[in-house]
This record gives C-alpha cells, structure tokens and sequence, in this order.
C-alpha cells in the first residue's frame, strides 16, 4: 500500500454536533455557480517574479543560517540543537511548497525559472522535481476520482472494497491506516526510500529518471560536501532531525487536504473537476506564523479549484470571494478526528471509522 503513498501536503468544515468536519455539495451553498467561481479565482493566477525571488530567499537564507546554529550547538547540548530543529525543519517544509509551486508553473512567470528553482530545492527535499511534479499532476486531475486512485494520493479503500478483502488484505490495509505508520514510518520511507526510484512511471519515458537519477547524485554530492566541512556524525545529527520532521507536517498536511469526513469521492461518471476541487480538499485555518511557514497550502480547496495561483495570492482570492472561506473549513482539532476516519462509504457519501464500517455493515 505504501507504494502509492504521496504527501503534501489540508483543511476540513464548520463544526457541528456530528463532529463533521465539512459540509456536502449538495448542502453547502448550493447558489454557488462553481464555473463562474473557477474564472474568477483563474484572474489572480499571474506570478510576480520580484516577489517570488523575495519568498524563496527568505526561506533559504534563514534555513542555512539555522543550520549553522545548530552546528555550533552540538558542543553545547543536543536537546538545544534538535529544538532548533523544529524551525528549520519549517523553512525546509516552506521550500518544498515553493517547489510545489514551481511543479505547478506558478511561482515565476517563466517555465526555465520555475523548473530549475524546482530542481535545486528537490536535492534538499529529497524530492526530484520531474517525477514529483508528473505524480502531483495525476493527483489534481483525478482528486476524489474513485477510479482513478493509486497515484499521488493517500490510498483509500471503500466500505464495499475492504469488506471483500481477506483477512490479510484488511490486515495490510490497517496497517497502512495506522497513524503509526501513516505519520511515523510513512514518511521516512517516502523521502529516504520511495523517491529514490521512479517507480509506477515506466510508461512516461526518460524524464522522470533522469530527474529521479539527477537528484540522487546531486544529494549525494552536496552531502558530501557538507561531510568534508562538519563530519559525518555532525552532519546526520543535524540533517536527519530537520528532514524527518519537515516530512512528518509535509505527510500530515497532504494527509488532511482530503481525508476529512465529508470530502468528495465519486465515480467517473458522476465526477465533477469542479464539485472534486472545491468540495473534495479542505481549508485548513491556522495561526498567522503557521500559515506562513506552510505557504498557505491550507487553502487548499482554492488550490485546487486553480492550481496556477501563487500560494502568496492565495488569501487574496478569499478576500475577493468571502462566501469560500467557510467551505470545508477545519480547524487543528477538528483535523486530528480525521485520523480514524479510513474507509468512503458509499452509501452515506462520507468517511468513516472501521467501528462505523462495522456498526452499518
């Protein structure tokens, strides 16, 4: 199952006493005229190469400079260097969603720029930009797409499906569930191991090995360098505290873009592109200093209602369309629910818990 696995990447709904965490199409707004909402949101797409340049520098340059400071506190005590952890693993987990921007054409407003700034944060990401970029692209154009899971996405069985599994697929699937693994194992084997290889793109040519096989020596010689000038041991005690928890909030939020209660799941022939983005991905409310350092990937129903707007635009468009705001909203503690809800029932056209599949079954 893990196979499939693909992070980042968040939001949910308006509390209630079911404890859902967003409202149903059929429910929310329904006035709302999603096509003329999808021209709207499309005109505040155009990139500003100035404040582009501004965004990715005050994301690197203090990332390097925690780096630095958690060198000279390893002579001090590591307890003061894994807490200085914390924050750079925050401005690593904000250059990965500028390459998530590059990925999506809308950071700068030249492709050259976009792909090359892309390409260099993936050696630190441990992400290679090509095959990250064509796995994220099948993500958007088949969100909440019954028929079309299995790529960039979390993998997500249906009350019907797990109840035709054998004891050892249900088992496997549990596993797969379980934030244990989800959120602890998930993503180490995501950054360190998954992304090393191309592996489901065989048919899409040369590109996504060469991106794949280009970041892995490209990582291999700037960990080298940075060997040569610390050590090997200093080295890991940095680097793999600040990778580790960048992917664990990178692998949460992309977990709760899309697993909350009500989200949108259908088959082909009832699917919508419009209804799966605005309805089917959550607007995660943070704090100020969170939303920042997560590039205001929380708006991820807008994001994906037009993914070619640059994340610094992105509470511009809910400023511009007030009535959005309140879709599928969801709260920090109302997204730690979302953690059991695992299987889509079919019936009920919402998520739920193994106890709930076993309760209506």
């Amino acid at each position: 199952m893990l196979k499939h696995f693909d992070p980042l990447v968040s939001t949910g709904p308006v509390p209630s006493s079911h404890s859902h965490v967003s409202l149903a199409p059929s429910l929310a707004v329904p006035d709302l005229n999603l096509k003329e909402i999808a021209r709207h949101v499309a005109s505040f797409r155009e990139p500003s190469n100035v404040r582009g340049a501004a965004e990715l520098a005050v994301s690197a340059a203090p990332l390097a400079a925690m780096w630095l400071l958690m060198w000279l506190t390893l002579d001090v005590h590591y307890a003061l260097t894994l807490l200085l952890a914390v924050p750079a693993a925050g401005f690593l987990l904000r250059l990965f969603l500028i390459q998530h921007d590059c990925g999506h054409g809308s950071f700068f407003k030249g492709r050259r720029a976009n792909d090359w700034v892309g390409r260099i944060i993936g050696v630190l990401t441990l992400s290679p930009y090509e095959f990250w970029r064509s796995t994220h692209a099948m993500h958007h154009a088949g969100t909440g797409n019954l028929d079309r899971r299995g790529i960039g996405d979390v993998d997500t069985l249906t009350v019907r499906e797990f109840a035709d599994l054998g004891w050892w697929g249900r088992a496997k699937y549990r596993l797969y569930r379980h934030p244990v693994v989800l959120f602890g194992v998930g993503p180490a084997y995501l950054f360190f191991l998954r992304y090393r290889l191309p592996l489901g793109l065989m048919r899409d040519g040369w590109r996504p090995w060469a991106s794949t096989m280009g970041t892995n020596l490209s990582i291999a010689a700037f960990a080298a360098g940075l060997i040569l000038l610390v050590g090997i041991k200093p080295f890991l005690l940095i680097q793999l505290p600040i990778t580790l928890i960048a992917a664990t909030i990178g692998t949460w939020l992309f977990y709760v873009q899309h697993q909350f209660e009500e989200t949108y799941w259908r088959e082909s022939k009832g699917w919508g592109f419009h209804e799966a983005a605005l309805y089917g991905s959550s607007h995660y409310a943070m704090p100020a200093v969170l939303r920042w350092f997560t590039a205001n990937i929380g708006i991820h129903h807008i994001h994906h209602l037009c993914s070619g707007i640059p994340f610094y635009r992105l509470p511009k468009v809910l400023r511009a369309r007030p009535e959005l705001a309140t879709i599928n909203r969801l709260t920090i503690r109302q997204s730690l629910r979302s953690v059991k809800l695992v299987l889509w029932d079919e019936q009920a056209n919402r998520l739920v818990s193994f106890r709930e599949a076993r309760r209506t079954a």
